[in-house]
């Protein structure tokens, strides 16, 4: 599995942006789809809500990629 790191700028980034950042979703929409059907899981757990707020630590997995938050 491939692990992208995603470095805040920001107290925390929504998900659907870290998707975009980590180039796992080419856009907005891509990102949205993909979290309706349930294929992205934060911090273990399915998320299923666009403008979750992910924080330093935060782990997110989604089409064989894990994506780690890292604070600024």
């Amino acid at each position: 599995m491939e692990t992208i790191e995603v470095k805040l700028k920001d107290e925390y980034i929504k998900l659907g942006q870290a998707l975009k950042a980590a180039h796992v979703a080419d856009s907005g929409v891509d990102a949205k789809f993909m979290i309706q059907d349930g294929k992205v899981l934060v911090n273990g757990a399915q998320e299923l809500q666009r403008g979750k707020k992910l924080r330093d630590g935060d782990e997110v997995v989604c089409q064989n990629v894990r994506i780690r938050i890292i604070g600024k």
